[in-house]
Formats: C-alpha cells, sequence, structure tokens
C-alpha cells in the first residue's frame, strides 16, 4: 500500500457525530468545534428518546454516545471528550499550503527533539523546500541521537545534510507526497505522523496527521522497505 492508499484509507473511515434532538445552535457549534477531524456533524429528530445527546458511528455501527452539553462545556471534566477523541485517530485537512505544511510539521519536528532518540523520516517533494529547514534537520541529526532520513525527489542541486541521510527519489510518490513521522524513540505515546498528497486541479495538499501507533508503524515501515532497506541506497549521505 502506498502513501496515496493510505490516505485514500483514512478519508475513506470517515466517522459520523448525530446530534438527536439538539438545541438550536449545537450542531453548528460541534462542526466547528471538530472542523480539523475525520468527522461529519448532523442533526437528527426523533420523537422519543433523549434529546442533546450526539452518538459516534462508523460504517452505521455504533461506537460512543456523550452529552452535548459534556462536549461544548470547557469547565467540564474532559471524560466526555476523550470518549469521542480516542475513536478518532488521525485528523484529516484539506488544502494546506506549504507554509502550513511547515508549521505542521514543526510539532513533529519538535516532539523528536525533546526525545532525542528514534528514527525521524521527512519528505518535502523537492529540494527547495528543504531549504528552510535545513538548519532544523542538521541539528536534529547532528546534536542528538535520533536517525535521520529526508527525501526529495529530483530537481535543483541540493547539498547533503550534515548528520542525516538524504534520499533523492525519482518517483511520482516523492514527487506527490509530503510526509513526516516519528517513532517515538521507544515511546509509543509520542509516535506521530503527518501525512499529505498536492492532488492535480485541487488547491493545496490533502491529508492527516496522526498519533496513532499503528498507524505511524505502517508509515515508516512502507518508507523503510521502499527508500531504505538493501537495495534502495540513498543518492546522498550527510556526515
Amino acid at each position: 500500500m502506498s502513501l496515496r492508499e493510505l490516505i485514500e484509507g483514512v478519508e475513506a473511515h470517515e466517522k459520523t457525530l448525530t446530534v438527536f434532538n439538539p438545541t438550536p445552535g449545537a450542531v453548528g457549534a460541534l462542526r466547528e468545534h471538530f472542523e480539523n477531524r475525520n468527522l461529519v456533524v448532523e442533526g437528527a429528530s426523533t420523537e422519543t428518546g433523549p434529546s442533546g445527546y450526539a452518538v459516534l458511528g462508523s460504517d452505521d455501527e455504533f461506537v460512543t454516545a456523550v452529552s452535548v452539553d459534556d462536549l461544548l462545556d470547557p469547565g467540564a471534566d474532559d471524560g466526555a471528550y476523550r470518549s469521542i477523541l480516542d475513536h478518532l485517530d488521525e485528523t484529516m485537512f484539506t488544502s494546506y499550503d506549504r507554509d502550513r505544511m511547515l508549521a505542521a510539521s514543526r510539532e513533529i519536528e519538535d516532539r523528536a527533539w525533546r526525545v532525542e532518540e528514534g528514527s525521524l523520516h521527512a519528505g518535502f517533494q523537492y529540494p527547495s523546500n528543504v531549504e528552510p529547514q535545513r538548519e532544523a534537520y542538521e541539528r536534529l541529526g547532528g546534536e542528538s541521537d535520533l536517525d535521520v532520513h529526508v527525501y526529495v525527489a529530483p530537481g535543483d542541486q541540493i547539498e547533503p545534510l550534515s548528520g542525516a541521510t538524504l534520499h533523492v527519489e525519482d518517483v511520482d510518490e516523492i514527487r506527490r507526497s509530503w510526509f513526516v513521522a516519528y517513532d517515538g524513540g521507544g515511546l509509543r505515546e509520542y509516535m506521530c505522523a503527518l501525512v499529505a498528497e498536492e492532488r492535480a486541479g485541487r488547491d493545496g495538499f490533502y491529508g492527516f496527521w496522526t498519533y496513532d501507533p499503528s498507524t505511524v508503524e505502517y508509515v515508516l515501515d512502507h518508507l523503510e522497505a521502499t527508500y531504505v532497506a538493501d537495495g534502495n541506497e540513498p543518492t546522498r549521505t550527510g556526515v
């Protein structure tokens, strides 16, 4: 399975939050609350049953139910909110430009820097997108025990990254995809990944970020097997 197929798989598993007998404005408030999640929020009216409850479903199957008041009350215990988020492992986004992709990538890079161990893989499509990140990645690879890999498609001349392995890959997946994935340095709670692609005819990038260990492991396994394993030597290696 390619990175594109992984994105399409996350997209296909969009969940639905149905608000039964909602109070005025509740559906709109929840849509805004979860606007960056892979989630559809809709209202439903019933003659019987409780009002103001939200039911999370996936593929017509019940997942969990919570009170709308608890979801929207910032002072309430976060148990209700967590009961929803625990089932939303991937966060979809659309129409991100390169500046927003860099900002989203920075959270994962900062997490790797704090742990200072493990493996960090990042693909920025072309060399010109790497240059604004050069100093950060040379620091990540040179001032920690991180194993850092950077991927680009052929383009402008690019110098090796000190302390990082540079992979120049003449394949469509690297040209179209922007990704940053961190294995957590042995700590599953620190595993995270951002995976997106630039789609023809659409404005910006479409993809997801995730803190789900199994999804992060898939991304890393795919990159290792496809581009890092024996027989897929990097074009240039930083020293």
